[in-house]
């Protein structure tokens, strides 16, 4: 079974014991993982390194034994290119992170799931990528 990718956000309300969301996405994350297990790529793990001091602290919490660390294909990398694209000829912010359709783009041309609380953008552009989300 393919395993779901993790989005920064999910894995960021587990940092920040966020009230709203914490209970959420630990069960998410947890059902992931008994299902078919988890994944991050160099983007989530970028964006998740920003909270720590060092590689070791962020080793800790993101253990490679749990969260697969997985690579981009080079298919998701022009997947994100035409999908950013789009977005920007639809009026979408210049400034709106690449990363989000890297992401995307990722799970979608790996077959993999995406968990994420942020769903818009993904369903718009990758409107064949299975989503857990609230």
């Amino acid at each position: 079974m393919p395993y779901t990718l993790v989005d920064t956000n999910v894995l960021v309300d587990d940092f920040n014991e966020d009230e709203e969301w914490l209970d959420w996405s630990a069960a998410m994350i947890e059902r992931a993982c008994d299902a078919g297990g988890v994944a991050i790529n160099p983007i989530i793990y970028a964006e998740i390194s920003v909270r720590f001091e060092t590689i070791e602290e962020l080793e800790l919490v993101l253990p490679s034994e749990y969260f697969v660390r997985a690579a981009i294909p080079w298919e998701a990398a022009f997947l994100a290119g035409k999908a950013f694209g789009a977005y920007k000829r639809r009026g979408g912010a210049r400034r709106s992170p690449l990363r989000d359709f890297f992401i995307g783009a990722h799970a979608a041309v790996s077959g993999m799931t995406l968990l994420t609380r942020d769903p818009r953008r993904y369903r718009a552009y990758f409107p064949k990528l299975r989503l857990v989300c609230p």
